[in-house]
């Protein structure tokens, strides 16, 4: 089971001391007020690092435990080709899912309604706290990089990087919905772990991240294909062998960008309308 790791920024007085300081006094725009918030909810992150690695440990299990079994690719390269990039878009589905625990402890002590009665604008407390999930999405994704490049992984910097992009708005997408769900769920706080525990494993699974489903039978098959995560892992497997110009990367860049929408359209509407 994932576990959140909740990170404090103070009690419900110093969260709004720290939000009217970082706040312009002046006029100010959506954009000044999603950077504001973005480098508030960046904060906790840079003076506790660890969170971001302790996010990590469910992917890493998957890596270290499933990649001995896979068979090698049937031009003799590394099976880690294939399962890397899969890992990658394991980890931002994990980190991104359940971040919207940080906004549900923010209601619960009162931050979050303080937050509501400062001068920023409603749609960029969604906006820049799903900004934020960019940040520890790319430092993961680095690590597991880094991690398996000694251990026969072929490393195509530019395929990297364009997947990186790729992934930037799927993370965004996922934790706007997240966020999102903590709003809905505010009063039944079970509600938000019952609902991204159901949903994290079955769209995992049905992206193909741990195994192919080439061999599938047909309603696997068409579940896959409903599921855009599966688009999104293999553009980055693509990408990740080098391959930026392939179709599928394409179709991986359309269904993050639908994803990033839909988490944008839902979320901002449930922050706007939150009490």
């Amino acid at each position: 089971m994932t576990t959140a790791t909740i990170t404090e920024t103070g009690g419900p007085t110093d969260v709004a001391r720290e939000a009217d300081a970082d706040a312009p006094t002046g006029r100010t725009t959506l954009l000044t007020d999603t950077v504001t918030v973005f480098v508030r909810e960046l904060r906790p992150m840079l003076r506790d690092p660890f969170s971001v690695i302790f996010s990590m440990i469910q992917p890493l299990f998957f890596l270290a435990l499933f990649a001995p079994l896979l068979p090698k690719a049937d031009d003799g390269g590394s099976a880690l080709q294939w399962f890397v990039p899969g890992i990658v878009v394991m980890s931002c589905l994990f980190g991104t899912s359940m971040t919207g625990s940080n906004l549900l402890f923010e209601i619960q002590t009162g931050s979050h309604e303080r937050m509501l009665v400062t001068p920023l604008r409603r749609p960029a407390l969604l906006l820049g706290r799903a900004l934020k999930e960019i940040a520890p999405t790319f430092v993961q994704a680095l690590i597991i990089v880094v991690i398996c490049v000694p251990f026969s992984f072929d490393l195509h910097v530019g395929g990297v990087l364009v997947g990186l992009l790729i992934l930037s708005l799927l993370c965004v997408g996922l934790g706007a919905l997240s966020y999102a769900l903590a709003l809905a769920s505010a009063q039944q706080t079970w509600l938000f772990w019952a609902v991204q525990q159901t949903l994290l494993f079955p769209l995992l699974l049905l992206a193909g991240v741990l195994l192919p489903l080439d061999d599938a039978p047909g309603w696997l098959k068409a579940l896959s294909a409903a599921n855009p995560l599966s688009y999104v892992v293999d553009a980055e497997r693509r990408l990740f062998a080098g391959e930026v110009l392939a179709a599928d990367t394409l179709w991986g860049l359309l269904a993050a960008g639908a994803v990033a929408a839909l988490g944008l359209v839902v979320g901002t509407r449930a922050m706007s309308r939150a009490s």
